[in-house]
């Protein structure tokens, strides 16, 4: 099959093109930098024409207020060129309890970006990931100084990037599902007893401690971002950082 891979160019947009070759399709990444705008719908029309498939994994350049409107506009002008390009299944990534945190307005982007897809002209995917393992970095610096970390208890099921983009690529590779496919790691850790883990592999003296007010993860109630019943995928978080 002939795949675009919008956002082709990223963390997991790079390697769901390499998956999707090694399969033996005719995967092409697109992205500003080949010359696609989603925003203002330059090259659009071009690089989903004649695709049987449309892989969507651009992200909105904030987490904020203004991220609604990214998702939005995004998918109202990727729909509009997938329709008249005659595409037949388009796939997006998605976070596994998104539609559980309306405190987060990155998360309620997710949740609308996903209502526009399943909404729209194009038989759909979404793949729906619980957190990845890459983002912890991240997730420590937000709310750290010289001496600690604050971090909430908040349960995470974290999942490496690349279990993310195998799944994304066999998802498009395959028949619409006209709804929600979700994938997690193998382990559930409280996202303060995380923070140690990794601070410790890394030999960070920092210490970790536990605030459920801390970072943007503080305002999720109970255990809605992790999935017992999810396809699982097998690398462990120990594993991962070795």
């Amino acid at each position: 099959m002939k795949i675009a891979v919008l956002g082709g160019t990223g963390l997991i947009g790079s390697q769901v093109v390499r998956n999707l070759a090694a399969a033996g399709h005719e995967a092409v990444p697109h992205s500003k930098s080949t010359g696609v705008d989603v925003i203002g719908g330059q090259g659009l029309d071009k690089a989903v024409a004649g695709a049987d498939v449309v892989v969507n994994l651009t992200n909105s350049p904030t987490f904020d207020e203004a991220s609604p409107a990214f998702f939005q506009t995004s998918m109202d002008n990727l729909l509009a060129s997938a329709k008249k390009g005659g595409v037949g299944h388009a796939v997006i990534l998605s976070i596994v309890g998104a539609d559980q945190v309306p405190e987060l307005d990155y998360y309620r982007a997710k949740v609308l970006q996903e209502e526009i897809l399943a909404a729209g002209p194009i038989p759909y995917s979404i793949v729906r990931a619980t957190q990845f393992m890459e983002f912890m970095d991240d997730v420590l610096s937000w709310t750290a100084d010289d001496s600690t970390v604050r971090l909430p208890a908040t349960p995470i099921q974290p999942i490496a990037a690349k279990e993310v983009a195998a799944a994304v690529a066999e998802v498009a590779a395959g028949a619409p599902l006209n709804g929600i496919h979700n994938i997690a790691g193998p382990e559930i850790f409280p996202l303060d007893e995380l923070g140690r883990i990794t601070l410790s592999h890394k030999g960070d003296n920092r210490t970790v401690v536990t605030d459920p007010t801390a970072g943007m993860f503080g305002v999720v109630k109970g255990d809605v971002l992790t999935d017992r019943n999810a396809h699982p995928a097998p690398t462990r978080y120990a594993d991962w950082l070795s």
